[in-house]
């Protein structure tokens, strides 16, 4: 990428972060984002700053590091002051894990952190959306933030068509092909987290059965999406327990 390029994506970058801040993914400092981009043959990475708060982000704060988490002499941030994110390795792991993705945004969504905080699954076959654009949601076990073994809890989950991954008493890790895809990814999840809750205050609710969700599955394919459980549509739901128990 040009100079040029570079700016348009540190400015995307700060439009995303302020639109996480706005929706209340992340509240005071909380949360980082990234996108890999290329630079002199070599993947580059450009990373939020630690310590400051996503709605107020300018693209001189934004980081540059390599892959293995340095920051470069010649970024820019760096000189100014500017530290990355403490939780960049968490983005480094899954990008050496796919080499498709393009961005990463972890986030502390609430509706889908209390889903992560009280260790409920989060369910499927209940609303088409959200099988179509998430899929199957994992979540991985708590690790301490900033350790590697929480990338390593992360991407033990992620397979190729993974693109959501709960963290036990944490937040979320969302991951797509460019950084505005990631950031729908987490609306998505966030927003069909919050349907659950509400179904659970109406006390009652509908499950797809295996044909409609077999025919879902199938629609989703034709959008170009890849969906492994079409092979074993038996094993769909069968984390749904503890989200379905004392419904009618």
């Amino acid at each position: 990428m040009n100079a040029d390029q570079v700016l348009r994506v540190k400015q995307e970058m700060c439009e995303v972060g302020k639109r996480i801040w706005m929706k209340g993914f992340c509240a005071g400092n909380e949360g980082n984002h990234s996108v890999r981009i290329s630079g002199g043959g070599e993947d580059r990475i450009l990373c939020t700053p630690t310590g400051v708060s996503k709605g107020f982000l300018t693209p001189e704060m934004i980081c540059t590091v390599d892959m293995e988490g340095r920051q470069l002499a010649d970024c820019p941030a760096l000189a100014a002051g500017w530290k990355r994110t403490s939780e960049v390795l968490l983005h480094l792991q899954i990008y050496a894990k796919r080499a498709d993705v393009k961005a990463v945004i972890h986030s502390h969504p609430p509706h889908a952190t209390a889903f992560a905080c009280a260790g409920v699954a989060v369910p499927e076959g209940i609303h088409p959306e959200a099988e179509v654009f998430l899929g199957k949601v994992k979540t991985a076990a708590y690790m301490t933030p900033s350790y590697k073994e929480l990338g390593e809890g992360v991407c033990e989950l992620i397979g190729p068509e993974t693109n959501t991954v709960l963290m036990g008493s944490h937040g979320s890790v969302n991951f797509s092909k460019s950084l505005m895809d990631t950031y729908y990814k987490l609306e998505i999840l966030d927003s069909y987290c919050r349907l659950l809750l509400l179904i659970k205050q109406v006390g009652r609710v509908n499950v797809l059965n295996p044909q409609e969700m077999k025919d879902l599955l199938v629609v989703k394919e034709t959008f170009g999406i890849t969906e492994p459980r079409l092979k074993n549509l038996s094993a769909v739901g069968a984390d749904n327990a503890a989200y379905v128990a004392g419904f009618q």
